[in-house]
C-alpha cells in the first residue's frame, strides 16, 4: 500500500517504494558477499566442474596438422627472442633417470592433490577467503578453454623430428593422459595455455598470502618454479604455455576482484555460520 505524506496544501501520494529493485539489490549484494562454504555443495561443485571442463576440452576438435604448425610457429618465435632452451632442459633432466621418473609422477599427481589440498585447507582454515579464492581457479580453468579451442598446439614431445624426448614412453612411467596407454582418453593437442602453471601459480600464491609459518611459504613460492621445470623437462609444454596460464590466471583474478570488489587474500577469513556481519579478518 502506498503511503501519503502531509504538507501545508494537503495530502499528496508518496514516490511508490520500488520493493522489486532494493530485493534485487539485496539479491546481488548477498552473492557478492563472502559465505561459510557447504561441504556438499562445493564436492558437488568441484566434481561436475571439472566433468564439465574435461568434457569441452576432449571434445575440441584434435587439430593436428593445425597444432603441429602452430608448434613449429612457437619453437621458432622462442628461437628469435632467445629463450628456446626446452630442448636442452629436456634432454639434460632425460639423462639422468631418478630425476626424469620422479618429474613424471610429478606432473602426473602434484597438479590435482595439491590443487585439492590447497582448496581443503581453504575451507577449513578461511572459509569466509574460500569461495571467491575458488573463483579464480575456476575462472582460469574456464577461460582456458578458449585458448584450446582457438589455438590448438602440440607440446614438444609431439613434434616433428624427434627432436623432443617423450619421458613418459622412453622411461614407461604412467601418468600423463597425453602419452603412452591414456592418450586416446585427452585431447593431446590441448598445451596451450598450460593449466599446470596456471593452478600451480594459483596454490603458490594462494599459500604464500595466507600461510603464517615461513616454510609453507616458501614452498608456496617454490612450488610453481619447480612446476614450470618440470612442464619443459618432460616436454609437456613450451615456455610460452606457461605464459598462457600466467595470462589466464590474472583473467580468473580480475573477474574475482569485479565481483566481490577486493582480491580474496583481502577478505576476511571467517564468515559467520548463519549470515550475519563479517567477522574480523585473522590471518
Amino acid at each position: 500500500m502506498d503511503s501519503t505524506v502531509t504538507t501545508p496544501g494537503g495530502r499528496k501520494p508518496a514516490v511508490p517504494h520500488p520493493v522489486a529493485e532494493d530485493a534485487g539489490r539485496g539479491v546481488l549484494r548477498r552473492l557478492r558477499s563472502p559465505r561459510r562454504p557447504r561441504l556438499w555443495f562445493e564436492i558437488l561443485l568441484i566434481v561436475v566442474s571439472y566433468w564439465t571442463y574435461s568434457l569441452i576440452r576432449n571434445a575440441v576438435p584434435e587439430q593436428k596438422a593445425e597444432a603441429l604448425r602452430n608448434a613449429d610457429w612457437i619453437w621458432r618465435v622462442e628461437h628469435q627472442l632467445g629463450i628456446a632452451v626446452e630442448e636442452s632442459v629436456n634432454h639434460a633432466v632425460n639423462s639422468v633417470t631418478w630425476l626424469i621418473v620422479g618429474m613424471n609422477y610429478y606432473y602426473a599427481t602434484l597438479h590435482f592433490v595439491v590443487t585439492l589440498g590447497v582448496l581443503i585447507w581453504l575451507y577449513r582454515g578461511h572459509p569466509g577467503r574460500y569461495a571467491a579464492t575458488r573463483l579464480v581457479l575456476f575462472a582460469t580453468t574456464g577461460v582456458a578453454l578458449a585458448g584450446y579451442y582457438l589455438f590448438p598446439l602440440a607440446p614438444p614431445r609431439l613434434m616433428d623430428g624427434g627432436v623432443f624426448i617423450d619421458t613418459v614412453r622412453v622411461h614407461q612411467t604412467w601418468g600423463s593422459m597425453a602419452s603412452g596407454d591414456l592418450k586416446n582418453m585427452s585431447n593431446q593437442y590441448a598445451a596451450m595455455p598450460s593449466m599446470h602453471i596456471g593452478w600451480s601459480l594459483w596454490c603458490g600464491l594462494t599459500i604464500f598470502a595466507l600461510a603464517t609459518v615461513p616454510w609453507a611459504r616458501v614452498l608456496g613460492a617454490l612450488y610453481p618454479v619447480a612446476t614450470l621445470v618440470v612442464i619443459v623437462a618432460t616436454a609437456n609444454h613450451f615456455w610460452l604455455d606457461a605464459v598462457g596460464g600466467v595470462l589466464c590466471l590474472a583473467f580468473g583474478f580480475a573477474v574475482t576482484a569485479l565481483w566481490y570488489g577486493s582480491l580474496p587474500y583481502a577478505l576476511p577469513r571467517l564468515v559467520p555460520a548463519g549470515g550475519g556481519p563479517l567477522l574480523p579478518s585473522r590471518a
